[in-house]
């Protein structure tokens, strides 16, 4: 097809047999190191994530420099041989055996002394390197795996079942990692590079990114993926995973369906996201839901949603749409449920204002350790806004516009518990009162080092919410989930 088989209007020259393909016209070769240069950027505008070839479990053979310069010769020649506006029409597995049927025309033209298991390898890493983001697709592939962390070519750190462990993954060098991240960012209409190292982004199947690139990452651009799972966990899911139990798991539903105003706190990894995703299920079909986020990573099944996010500067340090932007102006677009992935700043206090406006059963997460400090949190990203309004002011605020704080926790055995279950009960002279409805606590450890605990009531007979459920309907079936709770 492309230059193999001569079909017209798609190959460059028209070999039928072992005869090394002519260079373009007027054209240079184009290295590996330029695997994401604009004439690949127009052929390839948004490449879809192949599934490789082999398992993604097979254990990768050790790289060399031989390897890259056999790899950089391979692919030099593939370009030089591909038409690329042609292949750019093709789905991602037509795409990937017109290349591989090439690659393999080339290393026999070439005479690559290889095996068939290298050639096996070459060929998934140039198909990789074309059509998804080279070294990473293995990774990707993976579901067992929660979080990608490279830090420089040299060094890729993976997380699986709770605990970092370094993978064999590695970049031939910085030039190609920095190329992959910016056509990464550049799917979503961001860019990296030494005048903006900092750039937030993400994949299409939803997975979170962030990359911080030199001057500002003095050993070579570090990436960071927070992988999704492309079945999406529930609260059933949870329960299974000891994270809570059923009758805790009723409750939130509860919480959730009553349109409790919900604060997800916990720390980097807690699972606060995938928690926010297993609540938005128990909002009504029939809602209008806008979520604001920095990153797009909600995955809501309602039919009424509109998504909305931030933008950074251009070049000029122009155009920024910040989170408060986002807050401010989905409040005049008839939100019933206003959701914010992550609270960081100042725009809390707008999100307080939503909540304490009728926009009731409005969520957001929030980086806290534990339900007392969320609320501390939240003082100080108030303060960070400029605004001088009394501390007493500030928390009656807050007290007035948050229901439910619910404490995400990964454990130092890697496993993630839902810790507290808190009421925001009001205040009381210039404090705010809450109180837990249900907490974990431990109890020790196993012989393999595993965390052992379990969720205890606290036996509140009547949350502050009762009022709220019985105006849902919701009031018998929480009084027997709290009864059983005590029970149990």
């Amino acid at each position: 097809m492309f230059g193999k088989r001569g079909n017209e209007g798609f190959g460059k020259t028209g070999v039928t047999g072992p005869v090394a393909p002519p260079p373009m016209p007027a054209a240079q070769p184009i290295a590996a190191e330029r695997l994401t240069a604009p004439v690949l950027a127009e052929a390839v505008v948004a490449p879809v994530r192949p599934q490789p070839a082999a398992s993604p479990t097979r254990r990768r053979a050790a790289r060399d420099e031989d390897y890259y310069d056999t790899k950089s010769q391979v692919f030099s020649a593939l370009i030089d041989t591909i038409d690329l506006s042609q292949l750019s029409k093709l789905d991602t597995e037509s795409a990937r055996e017109e290349i591989r049927d090439i690659v393999n025309d080339i290393i026999t033209i070439k005479n690559f002394a290889m095996s068939i298991a290298e050639q096996e390898e070459l060929l998934d890493d140039i198909c990789n390197d074309v059509l998804g983001y080279g070294p990473l697709e293995p990774l990707l592939a993976r579901d067992d795996i929660a979080d990608i962390m490279v830090n420089g070519a040299g060094q890729t750190f993976i997380e699986v079942g709770g605990k970092v462990q370094e993978s064999e993954i590695r970049f031939r060098d910085n030039a190609q990692l920095l190329s992959i991240c910016q056509r990464i960012v550049s799917q979503v209409g961001r860019r990296v590079d030494e005048s903006s190292p900092i750039c937030d982004a993400r994949l299409p199947d939803g997975s979170r990114v962030n990359v911080i690139a030199p001057p500002l990452a003095i050993d070579g651009t570090a990436l960071t993926i927070r992988k999704f799972k492309k079945d999406k966990l529930t609260l059933e899911q949870l329960v299974r995973f000891g994270s809570i139990t059923p009758e805790g798991a009723v409750l939130l539903q509860i919480i959730g369906r009553v349109r409790c105003n919900i604060v997800i706190s916990g720390g980097t990894g807690s699972g606060k996201t995938t928690l926010l995703n297993c609540l938005t299920r128990y909002i009504d079909s029939d809602e209008r839901v806008i979520t604001c986020e920095d990153s797009a990573e909600l995955q809501l099944q309602q039919p009424h949603v509109v998504r909305l996010e931030t933008r950074p500067p251009n070049i000029e340090g122009e155009g920024e749409i910040t989170m408060r932007d986002l807050i401010k102006n989905c409040l005049r677009m008839r939100p019933e449920r206003i959701i914010v992935g992550e609270v960081r700043g100042p725009e809390v206090f707008d999100l307080l204002q939503a909540m304490n406006t009728g926009h009731d059963g409005s969520m957001g997460t929030i980086h806290a350790n534990t339900p007392r400090e969320c609320l501390s949190r939240m003082e100080s990203m108030i303060a960070m806004g400029g605004y001088t309004l009394p501390a007493k002011t500030v928390r009656e605020i807050i007290a007035g516009s948050i229901d439910v704080i619910i404490q995400a926790s990964r454990l130092r055995d890697g496993s993630r518990r839902i810790t507290h279950i808190t009421e925001v009960v009001g205040m009381e002279g210039d404090v705010i009162i809450t109180q837990d409805l249900m907490r974990y606590e431990i109890d020790g450890e196993d012989a393999n080092g595993r965390i052992i605990g379990r969720h205890v009531s606290t036996g509140i007979g009547r949350p502050h919410f009762w009022d709220r459920a019985r105006y849902f309907n919701e009031d018998k079936r929480l009084a027997a989930t709290l009864d059983a709770m005590e029970k149990n």
